[in-house]
């Protein structure tokens, strides 16, 4: 009799646990289940974001506008490859009326800049009867200015900042400071200008030398494209060329600008199409979160890394 007992209270366990064991498993299968339907409907919200991106257009008559908002950067979000894609978007769309670019950047890379002014030129080769016009809000400095005289017309707030047209190369020098503290800087090289810029070795006269010679030929191709852009527009003046920056109200008077105007006032009384259309390039949510990944990963590292060459 007890071992009857005994039999049946280990059935009973095993049926238990059993049990358990099933629920634990449709709990887990609701779950994976629900994460699954989470996961699809992410991606159909950024594959309807991509397709809305893709299907921008305008097919009447419209201003379309493309933006170039923070610093040059072949790697961030304001690249030649975004600003680019999207000026050729607009100009392709048939109800284009004219094209703005909106300009608010301090500048950045030289190589993204020049790379924007070379195809918003080839563009208005190839589209003569669309007009092309550069409209600054806040600041159009440096780099950003040497995209924004490839443009026909630019226009700008009388507050606007404009101009800044030179050339710099930054950094800092720390071997005063790793002497007084007792730092050895070990850097073997093959070619004596290899630690060129290195800011924990010293720099040699000729290397000085040879910077500003190399700043300087950057320089005057800032220049000669500032010169191919405004033309005769431009002021003589000593001042134009040396790195300063104007408000708006000065940058007409200097030629560096046309006129005072808007985004809504361009499109409205120059171009005469009212409907203003984006077609700015956008991030999706997967380059968002991965540039930032990298970003955030990049700042977890200790390294030692030289600023390149700015428009300043």
């Amino acid at each position: 009799m007890a071992e009857e007992h005994w039999e049946r209270g280990v059935i009973e366990r095993l049926a238990s646990e059993g049990l358990r064991e099933m629920q634990r498993a449709r709990r887990w299968g609701i779950f994976f289940k629900l994460l699954t339907l989470v996961l699809l409907f992410s991606i159909l919200i950024i594959a309807a974001g991509t397709l809305s991106e893709g299907a921008r257009g305008c097919l009447d008559k419209c201003t379309a506008v493309v933006d170039l908002r923070g610093e040059l950067d072949g790697d961030g979000p304001v690249s030649a490859d975004n600003v680019m894609a999207g000026l050729q978007a607009a100009f392709k769309s048939k109800g284009t009326q004219g094209v703005i670019l909106r300009i608010n950047s301090p500048g950045g890379s030289p190589v993204q800049a020049g790379l924007i002014n070379d195809e918003i030129r080839r563009l208005r080769v190839l589209y003569p009867a669309t007009p092309v016009y550069a409209v600054v809000e806040e600041m159009c400095a440096s780099g950003a200015y040497y995209v924004a005289v490839a443009a026909d017309k630019i226009y700008v707030d009388k507050a606007s900042l404009i101009g800044s047209i030179g050339v710099i190369i930054d950094g800092f020098g720390f071997v005063g400071a790793m002497d007084k503290v007792g730092i050895e800087r070990r850097a073997i090289i093959a070619g004596e200008n290899k630690a060129f810029l290195d800011p924990f070795s010293p720099m040699t006269a000729p290397q000085r030398d040879y910077a500003q010679r190399m700043i300087e030929e950057i320089h005057q191709q800032f220049i000669a494209a500032v010169k191919a852009g405004r033309g005769t527009r431009l002021k003589e003046s000593p001042d134009l060329f040396s790195g300063l920056v104007w408000n708006g109200a000065r940058g007409i008077d200097l030629g560096l600008a046309d006129a005072l105007g808007s985004v809504d006032s361009v499109a409205r009384e120059v171009i005469k199409a009212e409907d203003v259309v984006d077609f700015t390039v956008k991030e999706n949510l997967t380059e968002r979160l991965t540039r930032r990944f990298g970003a955030a990963l990049a700042n977890g590292i200790v390294t030692t890394a030289q600023r390149g060459f700015h428009w300043h």
